[in-house]
């Protein structure tokens, strides 16, 4: 298990490297850069643009560079340093502005995966095994609601509820007064009031979809011999149930965890900005809006982490969960 865990940590090292130069050039691949959409920002307004200063910009953030040079800087600058670069458009440090809205993405998605799982997992094994039963028909039914429900489309009517039912406003995470206040009982009280209904819109269609696929897996293997065997040596149902079929069904969960964070990252967006939460989301896609090539690097190289963390902890637990993964090829 160890060599198993340190054979994975190396390649993680190979892959954040690949991440890190493939996101930086794509980011490069728009012609123009973020002085292009300045200018044509300032024109539009009806400023008056003076090529001097541009071209002082241009040669002071090394737009003129090759771009091998520019990732030079980038990359050794976070290793060594741990500086993401300036934000062009900001006007500050990417650190001092990602920190923030990338802890509250990881605080608020994580709750949605945790609450996905802790929902999925009875619903899905009570389907499999109560096939075709009443709780059957009204789970899969709910299933395809959740997966046909768009998730802002379903952040507009909780809005619109909980504002003509209780008068309440449910967008952001904090209370005006505890938007900069220090983690404390009433804070984290006020996160909870907002939190959940961002926390609900996230889970609704992954609860949904993974409901579905632990629901045809455990079909599967609930047919297999060794089910029969477990059963025939006097397991009672509910131990032969859980410690056999239902761990072999979760392979295919466990093995999406690698992705499943920065999925609702990135499909957060939109509900983001409709529920006005302060996460990585509406930034990630203002930064590329507006070509600020080293936030939205830094942005999606945090993203490719969070990937490359999960499928590293995804693998172990496919490890720990299935032996033959343990050891396969000796």
């Amino acid at each position: 298990m160890l060599r198993f865990a340190i054979n994975r940590l190396i390649a993680m090292v190979l892959i954040l490297w690949a991440v890190s130069f493939v996101a930086f050039a794509i980011i490069q691949l728009p012609p123009g850069d973020y002085l292009t959409t300045y200018v044509a920002t300032l024109s539009a307004n009806g400023d008056r643009v003076d090529p001097a200063a541009i071209d002082a910009l241009r040669r002071q953030y090394g737009f003129g560079e090759p771009y091998i040079v520019q990732y030079w800087k980038w990359i050794t600058g976070i290793l060594l340093r741990g500086d993401f670069g300036q934000s062009f458009e900001w006007k500050a440090q990417v650190t001092d502005l990602i920190w923030g809205r990338l802890g509250n993405s990881i605080l608020v998605e994580g709750l949605a995966v945790i609450l996905t799982w802790l929902v999925a997992l009875p619903i899905g094994i009570y389907s499999a095994v109560r096939k075709y039963s009443l709780g059957d028909y009204l789970a899969t039914v709910g299933g395809f609601i959740g997966l046909a429900i768009p998730n802002f489309f379903f952040a507009l009517i909780l809005m619109y509820l909980s504002f003509v039912w209780f008068g309440a406003n449910i967008g952001g995470l904090f209370s005006p007064e505890f938007e900069n206040a220090r983690w404390s009982l009433p804070r984290i009280w006020d996160f909870v009031s907002h939190a959940w209904a961002p926390i609900l819109v996230l889970s609704l269609s992954g609860t949904a979809e993974l409901i579905r696929i632990l629901r045809a897996n455990l079909l599967d293997e609930l047919k297999k011999p060794y089910v029969t065997t477990a059963r025939a040596k006097g397991l009672s149902e509910f131990r032969t149930i859980i410690k056999y079929p239902v761990r072999v069904a979760l392979n295919p969960l466990v093995s999406t965890l690698g992705w499943l964070l920065p999925a609702l990252v990135s499909s957060s967006v939109i509900v983001s900005v409709v529920l006005n939460l302060p996460t990585a989301g509406p930034m990630l896609l203002r930064s590329l809006t507006s070509q600020d090539m080293y936030l939205a690097g830094a942005i999606i190289l945090l993203l490719g982490v969070l990937t490359v963390i999960g499928t590293l902890v995804s693998d172990l637990l496919l490890a720990w969960l299935d032996p033959r993964i343990r050891y396969g090829g000796k």
